[in-house]
């Protein structure tokens, strides 16, 4: 009986081993550039944090075309807009499933619940979960959704009606964006029972491509493809992501292999790809901009000639060159001119010297003053060297008198402090998350955004905000790019940015990857992602 056992082991064995192979676990690892801020997205605004929470995740009533800004149904199969353009009716997918996990088993499918909770948690001040966002609601507070959404209303299971207090042209652009993902209304009501709202931020559950199962800090981040997926299980089996803000390391793992996807590799090495038989780059433009942020409410800068006189001492040919070895263009407005309603016939900030230095006696500061810059360690899709980038303008500013002390600060850091406004001036960049011009406007210089701390340059005007406002209610788009192109004049007047340049996107893979493109809102998805042997 034994003989005969172990000769029955064997002959499964040789059964079982093509098949072992042919079901071998699929494993994508992807070299990242930072750690998210957290896995409730609503609260944050990195794209390091979109990626590894709203993109693997969660989903949206409606999202974006993969690689592009065109919308397309989600959650929501259908919907339907009002005359007055006032009511948004969403017809939802049903039999759609939340994640299943150590923390939580659903009892249901996502419904119209899960929408109304996900959307007014953020936007009604008596919903207890209102006050979890102890830094605010970054998205729906400077995008003013308090104030533009009327009700959010279930209809039935899957109707969901949102009516607005005025027509908003780009709010289904709005609502692909991550902030509003939907979450489970169920896990929040436990959450609630319990006092563990934290668990929201730090266990997610959602109905996306993957299931989070465990983040290292500072080190990884693990996924489980989710099985049930309303749009087809994963090709790949896992997906982890290795944070490293170095881009020389991210690169070196690369080439060892113990990465499939690199993101934002160092332009120095794009040649490096040109002649690899394993790898490959992915080039894309993108609706970025590379900027120096500067604090209006801090003196001098609180004085436009002294922010005239910092955008007209930066010479960006030499900050391209050396920053982006060429892949990038000088900015001049907020968005490049990829971007809808691009004004060609704003003033550009061409290096001038002895205009800046001009222009800082007549502020009364000939002799120059201090300051300073703060950035963050390692690179970022919208400035592959945000270091170098401000030892650059360092040398720059010193030739007209000012002196510019630069603070490495961590990440997460840098972004809480700018919002209380503690920054001087800051080194940073702005994707669009919705291809929409507003989307740089409003979330980064309306009145709105001082309140919750979105607007760092602690800016508010109340003519230009009110001209965003009339831009997003109306209707015709070509009343839109004269508005946008009055704004930007308005922008270029004030300088709450020293615009420095627009960079092009890029990802670097290894040639067995497919399914992974370059966005133009620098978003990375790897729900189509597959390795071919």
């Amino acid at each position: 009986m034994k003989k005969f056992a172990l000769t029955m082991s064997a002959s499964l064995l040789m059964m079982m081993s093509p098949l072992t192979f042919a079901d071998e676990i699929k494993t994508l690892k992807v070299c990242t550039e930072a750690s998210p801020d957290g896995f409730d997205y609503s609260l944050y605004h990195a794209n390091s944090t979109a990626d590894a929470s709203s993109e693997a995740i969660y989903n949206r009533l409606i999202d974006f075309v993969p690689g592009t800004t065109e919308l397309r149904p989600a959650l929501a199969e259908r919907w339907e807009i009002s005359e007055d353009g006032k009511t948004y009716t969403f017809y939802l997918r049903q039999g759609v499933n939340f994640h299943t996990t150590d923390w939580f088993t659903p009892t249901r499918p996502m419904n119209a619940d899960d929408v109304v909770y996900s959307l007014t948690r953020q936007l009604d001040e008596t919903n207890p979960w209102y006050k979890t966002a102890v830094q605010g609601w970054f998205y729906a507070q400077a995008m003013d959704f308090k104030n533009l959404i009327e009700s959010v209303n279930k209809i039935d299971d899957y109707t969901v009606q949102v009516k607005l207090t005025r027509s908003e042209a780009p709010f289904l652009a709005d609502l692909a964006m991550g902030f509003t993902s939907i979450l489970s209304s169920e896990y929040a009501a436990i959450l609630e029972k319990s006092g563990n709202f934290r668990d929201m931020d730090t266990k997610p559950i959602g109905t996306g491509p993957f299931v989070f199962k465990r983040y290292n800090k500072d080190q990884s981040i693990r996924y489980q493809a989710n099985d049930s997926y309303f749009r087809g299980k994963p090709k790949i089996d896992q997906l982890i992501f290795s944070i490293a803000p170095d881009a020389s390391v991210r690169l070196q793992r690369l080439k060892a292999g113990e990465c499939d996807v690199m993101l934002y590799p160092s332009p120095q090495d794009w040649a490096e790809f040109d002649n690899n038989e394993n790898l490959t780059l992915i080039k894309g433009s993108a609706l970025t901009t590379s900027y120096l942020q500067l604090n209006m409410q801090k003196p001098p800068l609180d004085n436009k000639l002294v922010r005239r006189a910092l955008a007209l001492a930066v010479d960006r040919p030499n900050l391209i060159n050396v920053v982006t070895a060429g892949a990038g263009t000088p900015a001049t407005n907020p968005y490049p001119e990829t971007q809808w309603s691009y004004n060609n016939n704003v003033p550009k900030f061409d290096l001038n010297i002895e205009e800046a230095k001009r222009l800082l006696s007549e502020a009364g500061l000939a002799d120059g003053f201090n300051m300073e810059i703060w950035v963050r360690p390692g690179t970022s899709g919208s400035n592959p060297n945000p270091k170098l980038t401000a030892e650059l303008l360092q040398a720059d500013f010193q030739k007209i008198g000012v002196n510019a002390d630069i603070k490495t600060l961590e990440w997460g850091e840098l972004l809480r402090r700018a919002r209380d406004g503690e920054h001087t001036t800051a080194v940073l960049g702005w994707a669009s998350d919705n291809g929409d011009p507003d989307n740089f406007l409003s979330n980064n210089f309306s009145c709105s955004g001082l309140v919750d701390g979105s607007n760092f340059s602690r800016w508010c005007d109340e003519t230009f905000d009110q001209l965003l406002k009339d831009a997003r209610a109306e209707t015709d788009h070509e009343k839109r790019v004269l508005m946008y192109q009055e704004a930007q004049a308005i922008f270029n007047d004030t300088v709450p940015w020293v615009t420095l340049f627009h960079p092009l996107n890029a990802i670097a893979i290894n040639k067995k990857v497919t399914g992974v493109v370059a966005s133009p809102l620098t978003l990375n998805s790897y729900a189509d992602a597959d390795i071919i042997e």
